[in-house]
């Protein structure tokens, strides 16, 4: 495969992945790559809402999955993030397996730069199938225990099962708030999840409504600077960790 393929995961829902998935696709697309995001949480989607695709799409993953469409007819550009393709989870049921994602991803990634893969969250069956064929894989925590607790849950299961290495992205950082939790600072994080951290995103209102109105997310907040610096590590440059 050409293509470098991410997955996307957490232990626990809630912690901003799907919004962190739309952003870093959102970034790379930006800097003129060739970017695909697949959604695969049947039944909860947000992804659609989030890239400003919803009631653009047709056709969903599971229909290519099972064979009712070809890709391409499932693929659908995000309005408000030029180059970010886009193939929306089913609005209910579906089933995604690891047999036929391998397939589709080993087809599609020869004409893409990334192909970034959604997950539900926890270890279920969409999780499984993109641990199957990813070589890296983001996981979007927030620095609270229960989130944290998760999350080593799920790196242990990829040391483990799989060839996708874990990496700390750790989401709605308020050091004002955070410096009197129960998680004491970063590093706490890091050693609980036992994950290199390669992102840290701010707590943001304008990131939450940007994503809940499928409004483009302002150029000049921190959280789409933190994001770019994420998109540039995924691109192998050195560049500093944002925390404001």
């Amino acid at each position: 495969m050409n293509g470098k393929v991410i997955m996307i995961a957490s232990g626990k829902g809630g912690t901003g992945k799907s919004t962190a998935a739309v952003y870093i696709g959102a970034q790379l697309a930006a800097m003129g790559r060739q970017v695909l995001l697949v959604e695969l949480d049947a039944g909860l989607r947000s992804v659609d809402i989030i890239s400003g695709v919803y009631g653009r799409t047709v056709y969903d993953v599971e229909d290519i999955l099972s064979g009712r469409c070809i890709p391409e007819k499932a693929v659908v550009e995000s309005p408000l993030y030029p180059g970010l393709q886009v193939i929306s989870a089913p609005y209910s049921g579906g089933d995604v397996s690891a047999a036929p994602l391998v397939k589709l991803v080993e087809a599609l990634s020869k004409h893409l730069d990334y192909i970034l893969l959604d997950t539900a969250a926890g270890m279920g069956a969409p999780f499984v199938a993109a641990a199957a064929v990813s070589r890296l894989a983001l996981l979007v925590l927030t620095p609270d225990p229960v989130a944290l607790r998760d999350g080593r849950i799920v790196a242990d299961w990829l040391y483990t099962h799989s060839k996708a290495v874990p990496r700390l992205v750790i989401n709605r950082v308020d050091p004002a708030r955070q410096y009197r939790s129960a998680v004491p600072d970063l590093d706490e994080c890091i050693d609980t999840v036992a994950a290199q951290l390669i992102a840290v995103i701010p707590e943001s209102s304008e990131l939450q409504h940007a994503a809940s109105t499928s409004t483009p997310l302002p150029r000049s907040s921190t959280a789409w600077q933190a994001f770019h610096n994420l998109a540039c590590r995924l691109e192998g440059q050195s560049v500093p960790l944002l925390l404001r």
